[in-house]
Parts: structure tokens; sequence; C-alpha cells
């Protein structure tokens, strides 16, 4: 219940202050703005009355004219005001009459009665007589726009500059609010039911539910639940949806938020961060604090930083705090990363981060689980074969799983389908994992050719070699950024690979660029091999620094660039003279495996040519089509490596 009280009454808060805020501004502007034009109305309605100048003569003609339209004359200093009557004056208007209003006819008369050089002098002394014009209203209207408009829109922009002064000054003032989203009881829960695979990784977190469920079964044997626990796996393998689930399990609050969250541009606030989302977990104890990519804030202090880094302050408060747990506060920590080498030390002691948690990439049972999930609302037919996927899918993450489903669904509404079928299912898998085929990229007749062996030689070497996966598929239709794919599938995963099989794996990348040569001479090989070399390159020095392979640097490894260990001369974790060794070792694994596909498509020159002329004719083989077509080659002494 204290969860949802916080959860749900602070935004209502929040939101009502807000729209009362909104609603006084409004009212107040409403009514300046009707005050503006009222007065504006007013001025004009006693000001602004133009007058007309007329002869002298032409009103003493209308005033001794009993037919006339004069209704008063009045008096002012030496001009003379002539008020028309009525029914030439709209009834609206007409409402006031000026004050001092006289009715001199003697004047008028005086003034008719004289001729000549009287009447010139008359007329000096009453130059004119003005006389009230009818009120135009419209005009009158587009005066006052004229100025309320400009006085408006100045209002409005002062008046938006002074709401986002008060915006910033308010979004400055909640800097040190933790901006955690909370998943509380009335969010959907996610169990582990939920999640598929992974089963090592739930049994370590059922633990963490059963305290939140109930402590004091541990609390009476004197057992303490770990404060804290790190998810680490690659990117893609659930570590956030298993948080979850272990919140749904325990149905208690969850406060999730990114490590990057915690960062900002001014020292201290990341620290005042972590304060607001402690405070906030325990006021709603029992609960979960889930940190996401924790190394954005929690990575390796060194002695070129400072105690006024932003960053430091930050990680230094997350130990304080978690350092600050009693056993009864009922928070639990998890954090996920995949880079736990990244961690600061200080963080992963017993006592903050107690138990560390591998999620790690599914196996095939679990790959198969997984997408039974995925396609679990998705119409598939009869022909889709989930446990094939499964297999093809080796090394795949959830995260790359569930988008080979979605792709599926996707290619099928594309092309009109009712139904998930196993082609599009194929051409999910195939776009995920190379990309989509180029359709509009056109090869001419060599360039088809040139393809096609290049392919061939990859499947050739591969199939004969021995420590080789098998060729699960050869095509020669453009994906992505290749001209054509060879795929090789293992039987089942493992989890170690010998040098034998990494050997194998080196020869057969060589084997498109040793095919070109064979086929087209030494100095016709292409640039289509240039991914290829580079595998080997990576594969090579893999194998050496990390793997303790190399013939010369036998089971010696090297640190790592991201140990912070680097040598002055060479800025890499090892020397100038180890870096000379082992571009010599890289050379020659180069070199060993381009000899081993030389000496196996040589041997079986005529299958290559077969598997070429098959895919010039067909483009796309699957691993049935190619049963037949490798029949009869043959291991050369010369490529084996054991007997």
């Amino acid at each position: 219940m204290n969860a949802q009280n916080s959860s749900g009454n602070k935004p209502k808060v929040n939101l009502t202050k807000k729209n009362k805020s909104n609603t006084f501004r409004s009212v107040i502007f409403t009514l300046l703005s009707i005050i503006f034009i009222a007065y504006c109305i007013n001025l004009y309605g006693n000001h602004s009355i133009k007058m007309k100048e007329v002869p002298l003569s032409d009103v003493i003609s209308r005033a001794n004219d009993e037919h006339g339209n004069i209704k008063r004359i009045t008096v002012s200093g030496n001009e003379l005001e002539i008020t028309l009557k009525d029914k030439d004056i709209p009834t609206e208007t007409s409402r006031k009459d000026p004050s001092g209003t006289l009715y001199d006819q003697g004047l008028i008369n005086r003034c008719a009665d004289k001729a000549g050089d009287d009447l010139k002098k008359c007329q000096e002394k009453y130059p004119a007589i003005n006389y009230v014009d009818p009120i135009n209203y419209t005009e009158i209207f587009i005066n006052i726009l004229t100025i309320a408009v400009p006085i408006i829109i100045a209002v409005i922009f002062f008046g938006r500059l002074l709401g986002q002064a008060q915006s910033i000054n308010k979004e400055n003032m909640g800097f040190g609010k933790a901006r955690a989203k909370l998943y509380g009881p009335d969010k959907k829960r996610v169990l582990f039911t939920d999640v598929a695979g992974n089963e090592a990784a739930k049994q370590d977190l059922s633990e963490v539910v059963d305290f939140l469920k109930n402590p004091k079964k541990y609390e009476k044997l004197g057992a303490k639940i770990p404060r804290g626990v790190l998810l680490a796996g690659d990117p893609g393998t659930g570590k956030t949806l298993m948080a979850r689930a272990v919140a749904g399990e325990a149905n208690v609050p969850f406060f999730s938020i990114s490590g990057s969250e915690f960062a900002e541009m001014f020292v201290g606030v990341g620290a005042s961060r972590v304060r607001d989302l402690f405070s906030k977990a325990k006021k709603n104890a029992p609960s979960i604090i889930f940190i996401d990519e924790i190394d954005a804030v929690a990575h390796k202090r060194d002695a070129r930083g400072g105690a006024g880094r932003e960053d430091e302050q930050t990680l230094n408060q997350i130990l304080v705090e978690m350092d600050g747990f009693d056993n009864e506060s009922g928070v639990i920590v998890i954090a996920a990363t995949n880079r736990v080498d990244m961690l600061d030390k200080a963080l992963l002691r017993p006592g903050r981060f107690d138990r560390h948690v591998d999620v790690t990439l599914p196996e095939r049972k679990d790959r198969l689980a997984i997408l039974e999930v995925h396609f679990k609302n998705k119409p598939t037919a009869k022909s889709v074969n989930l446990e094939a996927l499964a297999a093809k899918t080796a090394g795949s993450s959830g995260a790359d799983l569930a988008n080979i489903a979605n792709e599926a669904a996707i290619t099928a509404a594309r092309l009109g389908h009712k139904e998930i079928t196993g082609a599009d299912l194929t051409e999910a898998f195939e776009r995920v994992a190379i990309g989509p085929e180029r359709k509009s990229k056109v090869m001419n007749e060599k360039e088809r050719k040139i393809t096609a062996y290049h392919e061939a030689g990859h499947a050739v070497v591969g199939h004969v070699l021995p420590d080789s996966d098998p060729v699960h598929k050869i095509t020669i239709i453009p994906r992505g950024h290749t001209g054509g794919v060879t795929w090789f599938l293992p039987p089942e995963d493992r989890s170690y690979k010998n040098i034998y099989e990494l050997k194998d794996t080196l020869a057969r990348a060589m084997g498109g660029r040793i095919a070109e040569k064979i086929i087209f001479g030494e100095d016709s090989v292409t640039t289509g091999a240039s991914s290829d070399l580079q595998h080997v390159a990576e594969l090579s020095k893999e194998m050496i620094i990390r793997e303790g392979m190399g013939n010369k640097t036998r089971n010696l490894v090297y640190p790592s660039e991201a140990t912070g260990y680097y040598t002055i001369s060479t800025g890499k974790p090892y020397s100038e003279k180890t870096t000379e060794l082992i571009d010599e070792e890289i050379a020659q694994f180069a070199n060993e495996a381009a000899k081993r596909a030389e000496a196996v498509l040589k041997a079986n020159h005529k299958v290559l040519d077969r598997v070429a002329e098959a895919l010039l004719e067909k483009e796309t083989l699957e691993e049935e089509d190619l049963k037949n077509i490798f029949e009869g080659s043959t291991l050369p002494d010369s490529a084996k490596l054991h007997d």
C-alpha cells in the first residue's frame, strides 16, 4: 500500500499545482486584456469624434433652412461646434450631449445680416464652424486593434519568457531528484515463467525473491541476504528482464534507472540523485533498485581522477549508500553491465555487490524456448521448424531471436501471407545475420563467375578439413555488404574450441582468395577477399595474445588494453619486441592457412568446378544439394594437422 500511495499521489499533487498555476495566469491575462480594451473604447468614445471644417456661410444657410439637420450649436471661445440631428446619427452613439450646449440664434443672424467687409470681419471672428460627423465604429475598432494587438503580443511574448524562466528554474531545482521509473503493483508483472532459458541465473535470483517474501526465515538462522546483485552478460541476454522478474516474483516496488541518468554537467548532481533514489526505495521497502549499465558511473578510479570529478562523486555516493544499508532495510540493489572488467573494485567487494550472476547467451534448448515464446502469439505454418532455427542461431542473444521473430512477421505481412511460412523465417534469419538481399545489384557474367568460385573455395575447404563445421548453405546472391555468402553451422553448441578447429577456420576463410588464384591466376585476385583476410588477422591475433596458441609464444598471454596498462614506447600493453613477435606469428598463421587451403583445392579441383557451376546455375545451394556435389572429395596429407 505504501508503494502504491507513494507512486500514485505525488504525480497528482504536482499536476494539480501546475494546472492551478496555469489557470491563475490565464485569468489574470484575460482580465488585463478586458480592462485594456474597455479603456480604449472609452477613450475613443469620448475623444475620437472626428471634426470636419465647413464654411460659415454653409452653416448659416443650414440654420435658416427650416428643414435643416442642425440640432444644436455649442459656443467654445471663438469656435462654434454644430451637432446634427439624431436622425443622421446612429442611436447607440447619440447618448451624450456635449457639456455647455447653447443655442444662440442671434449670433447666427448677426453674421447672416452682414455683408461685404462686415461679413468678412464676422468670419474672421468666427473663422470656422465645426459640426460632428457620425461616429465610424469600423475605424475606431481598427484603431483599437492597432494599439491593442502589439501590446497583447508583447504581453504573450514576455509571459512565455517568464514561463520558460520559471520552468528552467524548477528544472534546476529538480536536478537532484532521481529520475527512476517506478514499477509498482499496479504495473504488469513479469515473472520467471516469462523469461525463457538461463535456469542457473533464475536459481541464484530465486533466493533473493525468497528473502523479500520471507525475511524472518533467514534472520532466524543469522543469514544475511546479499545487499547487491550484479547481473553480467552480453548485450541482449535479458538482464533487465531478469531483474524485473525478481521484482514481479516478490511483488515489490521496482525502481529502474540507467547509470547515465545520474550524470550531469553540474558537479554534485549525480550524488544528490543517488541519495534521493535510495531514500525513495527505503520509504517503499521492501523494494528493489535496478541500475542498468552501471559501468557508466562506476568505472575504475585512478590517480588521474580527483574528488571533484562528477563521476567519482556519484560512485562514492553509491558506495556510501550501499554500505549504509542495515539488515532490516529491505532494499536490494540489482545492477546490470556487460563490462565487469570496467567496474571499480570497491563496488564488487562483499557488503556491496555480494553476488554475481552470469546471464549467458542461450544454449540451443534455451534458444528454442525463447523462439517459442516469441512465436506464441504469431500465426505460423506447420512447415515452420523452430528447432532448425534454434540450431542455426548459435551465439545469438534473446534480443537477436526476438528480432528474427519480428522480421519474419514483417516479411510475411509484406508478401501478403496469412501466416508465417518457413521461407519467411529463413529470409528473416538471413536478413538479421547478414543483411537484406540486394536485388538491385546486377553482376555481369565475369563477376558472377568470380563470386561463384570464391564461395565454392570456402565451401570445399570447409567440407574437406576434418575439424571444420559442416557447410549449411551457399549463395551468390548479394546480401548486405557481401557479394555472396557461405554458411558453416556447428552440429552442436560448444563451450570450447581447440587449436585444430581454429586453424581449420583460418584455412576455410582463405579458401575464397586461393580459389580465385587457382582459377584466374596470381595477378587476377580481387578485393572480394578483404573481409576474409581481416577475419584471419583478427582471429590469429586472438589465438596468440589471448589463448596462448602461438608457435613461438605458446602458453603466453598478454594483458588487454582494457586493463589500463600501457608501455611508453608502443602505447600498447606489451613491448615493441613483443609487438614484432606477435606480427610474425600472425603472418605465420595466415600463410599456413593459405597453404592448407591451396593444397585442398588443388587436390579437389573437379569438386571445386562442380560447386561453382551449380552456383552459376541455381545461385543458391542448400545442405541437401551439396551432398552429391561433394562426393569424391579427399583430404591431402599436406593439409593435415593430425592423424
